[in-house]
């Protein structure tokens, strides 16, 4: 990625937004242009630095993390990922971030070695959720009313792009589902390419979203 990953911290804790600086800032390929302390201002900062990923923090004075992510991922001139970094793991607070369209969800307690890679894979387009984390998606979907209506792709599915897509619902990377299926990781990606566009879905973790609220995983 040209200049590298352009990354905007929002958190109201001084402190925290100095510490993911610090850890960021010290990789070669992330630079952080911007922080911000209330959702408004993520959402004003978004539009003026254009950064690549968003570390978003959830309660927030003005303006929440979750409505601040809303608003920023409606943005038509916004391409900004964003991991909703929270020190709460609390179910309500993963199913808003994902229904506003966050691409990835972080514990503050998670590692730096985490953080750093959260940061990669949502710049990638590849979204970021822990393996628990998936886990209680697909428990949560599960549960959906069997009577909703099945998803209809734009275009229907390969064989090997179904079974691409099954191994995503699993939480498992490019390389994981590669060696899974005896193909190479560019393949992988190609195939991931095209499901995302086939399901309208910004990322990864919204088409596996999409595909267990339609039925197609």
């Amino acid at each position: 990625m040209s200049g590298g990953i352009r990354v905007l911290l929002v958190d109201d804790h001084a402190m925290l937004r100095a510490g993911f600086r610090t850890i960021l800032d010290t990789q070669p390929d992330i630079t952080v242009v911007g922080e911000a302390s209330t959702g408004a201002e993520a959402v004003a900062a978004a539009s003026a630095l254009d950064p690549d990923v968003i570390c978003m923090d959830v309660q927030m004075p003005d303006m929440d993390g979750i409505e601040a992510t809303r608003r920023i991922v409606a943005s038509p001139d916004s391409h900004a990922a964003i991991a909703i970094v929270t020190t709460f793991d609390r179910d309500d607070y993963l199913f808003s971030a994902l229904d506003a369209g966050a691409s990835g969800f972080l514990l503050k307690n998670a590692g730096p070695e985490d953080l750093v890679a959260a940061v990669r894979a949502l710049a990638a387009g590849d979204g970021m959720l822990a393996p628990e984390v998936t886990r209680r998606v697909l428990r949560r979907f599960g549960r959906e009313d069997p009577a909703a209506p099945t998803l209809v792709p734009a275009e229907p599915f390969t064989d090997r792009e179904a079974e691409v897509l099954a191994l995503m619902a699993e939480a498992l990377s490019n390389a994981e589902i590669g060696a899974r299926l005896y193909i190479g990781e560019a393949t992988v990606k190609t195939h991931v390419s095209r499901i995302l566009q086939k399901l309208g879905a910004r990322d990864r973790v919204q088409a596996v979203v999409l595909a267990l609220r339609g039925g197609l995983a």
